[in-house]
């Protein structure tokens, strides 16, 4: 067995979209299941989005904390942000992210991991890149606004992260999942085996 996801699509009998909002969507569709019956299926469409884990010189990683209405909590996360533009390269996404909410650049990227959030409510999928070789950013600092005017910035070992997130002390999906997919590939194959910045990604195609 290739213990690999693999791409399928069920035919889709009928879809409406409710609720269409600046960034994202609801659809609703009619999806055929195998035995013929027909089940609805809501879920919210989403652009893509990229985040950043940025390690320095000390092995600490950047974080912001930010304050999350849906789920009434100020979570430590890692910078990251939406595919504005279809078809948008995921690196420079996140690259312009980075700057925009920690003013800093690196000079190293990997993909670290690709995700799907909650493949059941949402279609949105995260490319996580490892930024290394950091600096601080040339230029004015970018304005924020609205949640992002209150975030904190901070730089924590990583042994201190993995900790955090295996004792339910951290929450958010993509430093969870960055900062364990970290420690995996330093205890697998290294960090030099870690696919290139600009490797293809299927959920979410750009170009160059």
């Amino acid at each position: 067995m290739e213990l690999q996801d693999t791409p399928e699509e069920w035919r889709v009998a009928g879809t409406t979209t409710p609720f269409q909002g600046k960034k994202t969507s609801v659809r609703t569709d009619d999806v055929v299941m195998p035995d013929g019956t027909v089940a609805r299926r809501d879920y919210q469409v989403h652009p893509g989005s990229v985040a950043v884990l940025a390690l320095d010189e000390q092995d600490r990683v950047l974080l912001l904390k930010q304050y999350r209405h849906p789920v009434r909590h100020k979570l430590w996360e890692i910078p990251a942000g939406l595919l504005d533009v279809p078809g948008e390269n995921p690196l420079h996404a996140a690259q312009r992210e980075l700057y925009e909410e920690a003013h800093v650049k690196a000079e190293n990227w990997r993909v670290l991991t690709d995700v799907y959030t909650s493949p059941g409510g949402t279609d949105e999928a995260v490319r996580i890149f490892l930024a290394r070789d950091l600096a601080e950013a040339e230029g004015e600092r970018y304005e924020v606004s609205d949640e992002e005017a209150d975030m904190e910035l901070a730089r924590v070992p990583v042994g201190e992260l993995v900790r955090g997130v295996l004792a339910g002390e951290l929450h958010n999906s993509c430093l969870v999942v960055g900062v364990l997919a970290l420690a995996a590939a330093r205890a697998g194959d290294g960090l030099s085996a870690l696919r290139p910045a600009d490797t293809p990604w299927p959920a979410r195609p750009f170009t160059t």
